[in-house]
């Protein structure tokens, strides 16, 4: 009897066993369920946030921590600088968060008048390279069941823009830094923006191609029609008179001298200088051929035409060739790499900072159809 009722007690302690290690059992799965569903709910947030919720990175975290670790106060080793996927090291610079390049970007289409209307393409590469058809591609209209003649093959000629460095060196006080109502941010891409426009903007127009982009009034010209001209040589019409321009007439003739299917987008390019004697030109009737923008940020026409003010153009003389027509998106690709290194430079003249600023950029002509040229000359 005794038997019988210490294996009773024995069963009846396994069973109580067995129960307990159900309930943990069941606690575990009931917690490992909450755990996957918040998993669950935060992998939809990432990949559909809800609207008017900004996601990490939306709200310009990213680029205020690398203004308040690197910027102010130069903290190569701060953990968000090395949280930044943009990060390329203290001994080149680093390469500034995507918002903060965005900001640059900006203000040097602003302030660049040639990137405002050119092609301008990003690359991950030092180097851009594109083939250009010369030649070949013929057609022709033969009847359903005629013979097909062979074409002429195709001619292509390689364009690699010619690149170099873009720099600029702003500075400001470490005072200046330190003040936290000083927008670091702002103010820095401003600075860099404003001083890579005024060096890329003379470069696109007349640079020599030299550790720089190739400017389009760098190439070769001729008074040859498209259809006989050296490829990579632009046309130049001439105005009839040194240095001058007597009458609407060379601009209408420059205006033609473009291909229709070019002249959809294209525009003139000249300088302020230019500009005002263009203005003062008038048709038969006593009208002026240049039209100002009536709306707000419209801009002025000229026959027609958007007007684009660089003062990199050359002023009036006797074979200048002062002004430029024509669609630059189809004929000048600009070519940068997307992100703009900086190196904090706190040593070289205390007690200001400097911001030592670069980007590679590159340029050239694509299409010499695509862009005609005014000659100043009889």
């Amino acid at each position: 009897m005794m038997d019988y009722e210490m294996k009773a007690d024995e069963v009846e302690a396994a069973f109580e066993d067995a129960a307990d290690a159900t309930e943990m059992v069941q606690a575990d799965i009931a917690a490992l369920k909450d755990e996957i569903k918040g998993l669950s709910a935060q992998m939809m947030a990432v990949r559909r946030p809800a609207l008017g919720v900004k996601t990490e990175g939306q709200d310009g975290s990213e680029r205020k921590a690398f203004a308040d670790a690197y910027l102010r106060k130069g903290h190569e080793s701060a953990p968000e600088l090395k949280s930044l996927s943009t990060t390329t090291g203290p001994e080149g610079g680093y390469a500034v968060p995507k918002e903060l390049d965005r900001m640059i970007e900006t203000v040097m289409k602003e302030a660049s008048p040639i990137r405002s209307i050119a092609n301008v393409v990003s690359v991950g590469s030092g180097d851009y390279r594109k083939l250009a058809a010369t030649g070949g591609f013929q057609s022709g209209w033969v009847s359903e069941d005629a013979l097909r003649p062979e074409t002429d093959s195709p001619d292509f000629v390689e364009i690699a823009p010619p690149m170099g460095e873009l720099y600029a060196n702003p500075a400001a006080s470490q005072t200046m830094l330190d003040d936290a109502a000083f927008d670091v941010e702002s103010w820095l891409a401003s600075e860099i923006g404003r001083e890579f426009a005024f060096a890329e903007g003379a470069a696109f127009v007349s640079g020599d191609g030299s550790d720089m982009p190739k400017g389009f009034l760098d190439y070769a010209t001729s008074a040859l029609p498209d259809a006989v001209r050296t490829f990579g040589t632009l046309q130049h019409i001439d105005t009839g008179v040194n240095g001058a321009l007597a009458d609407g007439d060379a601009l209408i003739d420059l205006v033609h001298s473009l291909k229709a299917a070019h002249r959809q987008g294209a525009a003139f390019v000249m300088n302020s200088a230019t500009l005002s004697s263009v203005r003062k030109l008038k048709d038969g009737d006593g009208n002026f051929l240049w039209r100002p923008g009536l709306e707000s940020g419209a801009m002025a026409t000229l026959l027609g035409y958007p007007v684009v003010e660089a003062e990199a153009m050359p002023d009036l003389a006797t074979g200048s060739l002062s002004i430029a027509f024509g669609n630059f998106k189809a004929g000048y690709v600009i070519a940068e790499r997307t992100a703009t290194r900086i190196l904090r430079d706190p040593y070289s003249n205390k007690p200001f900072v400097h911001f030592y600023a670069t980007k590679r950029v590159g340029g050239a002509v694509v299409n010499s159809e695509a862009i005609k040229l005014l000659r100043f000359s009889a």
